[in-house]
């Protein structure tokens, strides 16, 4: 099985337990009279089993991770890398959106915001920041497809 396929997998076993857990909550409690929609300890059951195979991908997805390596990386630390990368370029973006935000004056007393920033500047750190996101992301979905799970 190829790493992408097993990240599929792990995310349909998420859905899954989702799905589960809010079926056993519906069915657990009933109003007085009432019969449950199903019985509780089959969905409990079924929920239980999903999780060993769920800890067991995870942990076959995790050291597939920490056993491949491209450019002198591997898997976990590009991972570590895109994540951190997707949150710089939000907080600038973020701080971009702040700093660019027209400020309304209806009269010269009211106050006048200076900006410190330069714009351009940034709008470039961001662009150049985003190509680099792009260009790991397509590398890490390429290793993904090509790597065997472990």
């Amino acid at each position: 099985m190829k790493l992408a396929e097993a990240l599929s997998l792990r995310a349909d076993l998420q859905k899954t337990i989702a799905q589960l857990k809010s079926r056993l909550k519906e069915c657990s409690k009933v109003q007085e009279g009432d019969d449950p929609s199903e019985n509780p300890d089959e969905v409990l059951a079924l929920l239980e089993k999903k999780f060993p195979e769920l800890e067991n991908l995870i942990y076959r997805i995790n050291y597939t991770n920490m056993h491949t390596n491209s450019d002198g990386m591997n898997l976990t630390r590009m991972i570590a890398q895109k994540d951190v990368l997707t949150l710089r370029i939000s907080a600038l973006r973020e701080v971009l959106h702040y700093v660019v935000e027209r400020e309304t004056r209806f009269t010269r007393s009211e106050i006048k915001y200076i900006r410190y920033l330069d714009i351009a500047k940034l709008r470039k750190q961001i662009d150049s920041l985003s190509q680099e996101l792009r260009l790991l992301d397509v590398k890490l979905q390429s290793l993904n497809w090509s790597t065997e799970l472990l």
